[in-house]
């Protein structure tokens, strides 16, 4: 394992205190959470304030916020990132850890486009592909996108006065069930799929958020139906929501920071 420098990580250690809090932080606040002695943290908070990293804030200027830098390398490091490019990278390492198709999927009006795709090694596997288009109430993606907007907002996406299109004997048709299925979303944090989209085809999803807590995308792991079996929903389940996890920090998500629907 490579060597760390203890200063560095101390530095770091105190940046990351401010992913926490909204409030300005005073030199005892951070010796008391980080378990220094109050010397070095002055130094450190010195050294971060001549580097642009924190400033000086309050009527003495004896508390300290974040520095324009902080929001330089975020600025710079967000106008690098590619939801597409990250998500097949992510996508490929659970798909390794599964050798099953796992999917990236974008919501667009009331369908899914898929932007990642890694495909299963097996001979029998999902047959799909980056920039198809689903309707949105008959995948888990799209279920999950779904869940993650206002009831007021998924109404205005979806048709009220005829049934949702159908296309498996399983496919949600009505409206209202379809509701009900993306408040058992909300509250679990997983999308699945039985058989609504391809007769032979199980899915589950999970939501990927952005930096500001919002959900941009859904995570799915796609099996045969002829390989899923009961305890399958916990196995892919635990498995997709870590992918979409890692994908979301890849996105400068903090696990806290997302943004759940309250309007109805």
């Amino acid at each position: 394992m490579s060597r760390t420098v203890p200063a560095v990580v101390r530095a770091m250690d105190i940046l990351e205190l401010f992913l926490d809090v909204d409030a300005e932080l005073s030199p005892r606040d951070v010796a008391a959470r980080l378990g220094l002695p109050r010397t070095t943290v002055f130094e450190l908070l010195n050294t971060l304030v001549s580097r642009g990293y924190l400033t000086r804030t309050g009527e003495d200027s004896s508390r300290y916020r974040l520095g324009v830098r902080v929001f330089q390398l975020g600025s710079a490091y967000s106008e690098r990132l590619d939801l597409a490019r990250e998500g097949r990278r992510v996508a490929g390492e659970v798909a390794g850890l599964c050798d099953e198709t796992v999917h990236v999927a974008v919501l667009d009006g009331s369908d899914v486009v898929y932007i990642a795709k890694v495909d299963s090694t097996r001979s029998v596997r999902m047959v799909s592909a980056v920039g198809r288009r689903l309707p949105a109430h008959c995948s888990a993606v799209g279920k999950m996108l779904l869940a993650g907007l206002p009831s007021s907002a998924v109404r205005a996406r979806l048709p009220q006065n005829r049934p949702l299109s159908a296309l498996t004997p399983r496919t949600l048709t009505s409206v209202r069930k379809l509701e009900r299925e993306l408040e058992r979303i909300r509250g679990e944090g997983v999308a699945f799929e039985h058989g609504e989209s391809n007769d032979d085809v199980s899915c589950v999803s999970a939501p990927v958020y952005d930096h500001g807590g919002s959900m941009v995308a859904a995570m799915s792991i796609s099996v045969p139906s002829s390989r899923w079996d009961h305890k399958s929903d916990m196995e892919w389940a635990q498995l997709v929501t870590e992918g979409a996890a890692q994908l979301s920090r890849q996105l400068g998500h903090v696990a806290n920071a997302q943004r759940l629907p309250t309007e109805r």
